[in-house]
């Protein structure tokens, strides 16, 4: 497989940016390649299907774009948070915040998940880093004792309906903070140790 030109992997970006914004604006059922080319200004369908395979073949690059922007703001704020439940405290706090700074691709993953189907393994990637997040802050005494697949079930129930609702509703930053910090504090009592308390 030959390398691609800059102009190539430029043009591939564009398209992938379009497909989301279309996406986020009208759905993944109704994103159609003329309604994206036309988002990115090109002059046909071909130049969309020149670069891509197909329509999964686009929505897996714009899964993979979406996952870069969120994890490039998500995972700094959680590396810099010192313990287990200051982590769990950064990664709830971030992912609300992030509808705010990143709307458009927060609203095109909630709706690829919900209808595409195409993220079952991501999914199951969460779910087990949840759990093996739970399961080490146990051993480490931050968190109490308690079931780790149920409650990492839960966290993720609760924090997609809460940025799934945010995202659909247009919240302002100021009250993305503060849905976030309840909705950690929440996570925080209700996994903590007495040790640890609501840090």
């Amino acid at each position: 497989m030959r390398a691609r030109t800059f102009t190539e992997s430029g043009r591939r970006a564009q398209i992938v940016t379009a497909a989301i914004e279309v996406i986020a604006e009208v759905g993944y059922a109704n994103a159609s390649f003329s309604r994206i080319a036309k988002h990115a200004g090109l002059s046909s369908t071909g130049m969309i299907s020149y670069h891509f395979a197909g329509k999964d073949d686009l929505l897996n690059a714009c899964i993979a774009e979406i996952e870069e922007v969120t994890g490039a703001y998500m995972q700094p704020r959680v590396d810099a948070a010192e313990g287990h439940v200051a982590q769990l405290r950064a990664y709830v706090e971030s992912n609300v915040a992030l509808v705010g700074e990143h709307p458009a691709p927060v609203r095109a993953l909630i709706d690829l998940v919900r209808n595409a189907g195409s993220q079952s393994a991501s999914v199951n990637e969460r779910l087990a880093l949840f759990e093996r997040h739970f399961r080490d802050g146990q051993a480490a005494g931050a968190f109490r004792s308690f079931d780790v697949r149920t409650t990492a079930l839960a966290l993720m129930a609760g924090l997609d309906a809460v940025v799934a609702t945010a995202a659909a509703q247009g919240v302002e930053p100021a009250e993305l903070d503060r849905l976030g910090r309840e909705l950690a504090d929440l996570y925080v009592r209700a996994t903590a140790s007495e040790t640890e308390g609501d840090t």
